[in-house]
């Protein structure tokens, strides 16, 4: 008896690979349940009910309302700066409610009330102008013709967005990377266990042998 459990002693190296296969299995558990709770669930929520349509600018406007953004000027300079307010008013395929349309998501958090947000710039002039160009662009370069933009009738009923941040491509990356690095700590502990089972028997024979 003695002798078989020494037998199935492990080694140090056959050691250090069963605590590197455990530690993967923890970790793609954990990531899974982090991802899913701070981040894949709130994403499938804003998914969910949502789609895509095609969308029609029925108007571009400035509002006379300034909003702050932070600029950067450095390492330990930072500042606020002022820019003016867009909004771009389109028609869906889905609904004939004019609906006020976002860059995505994250824009839609940051300010709801406009549709675009320019790169932060030091001089309010530089944000208007940068503002100034994008209205010219929806009202000359797209003008009535159709684009595709997407929407979620639970979440935001009344805006619509130009992009998806959380596109089947993130989520599948989401979703993926935690299962493989779940599957490569099991198979370490597998084929290790297997190793470790087929040396020992391959000993007991070499024993048998020698009788």
């Amino acid at each position: 008896m003695a002798r078989s459990r020494a037998a199935y002693e492990y080694t140090e190296a056959e050691d250090k690979s069963m605590r590197l296969g455990f530690l993967l299995i923890a970790a793609g558990l954990l990531s899974l349940l982090g991802l899913g709770c701070c981040w894949l669930r709130p994403a499938l929520q804003e998914r969910g009910g949502g789609g895509s349509a095609n969308c029609t600018v029925l108007a571009v406007r400035q509002l006379g309302e300034r909003f702050a953004c932070t600029f950067s000027c450095g390492a330990a300079c930072r500042g606020t700066a002022r820019y003016p307010c867009l909004q771009v008013l389109v028609r869906t395929s889905r609904s004939s409610a004019p609906a006020l349309l976002h860059e995505d998501e994250r824009q839609l958090r940051t300010n709801p009330k406009c549709s675009y947000i320019p790169p932060c710039a030091r001089d309010d002039q530089e944000n208007s102008e940068n503002v100034t160009y994008k209205q010219k662009y929806w009202k000359e370069k797209v003008g009535s013709q159709p684009f595709t933009c997407y929407f979620n009738q639970h979440l935001r009923p009344d805006d619509v967005m130009l992009k998806r941040t959380h596109d089947e491509t993130v989520l599948l990356h989401c979703f993926l990377w935690p299962v493989v690095t779940f599957l490569v700590g099991v198979l370490i502990v597998v084929l290790t266990i297997c190793a470790k089972s087929l040396a020992v028997r391959a000993d007991a024979i070499k024993k048998k042998k020698h009788l």
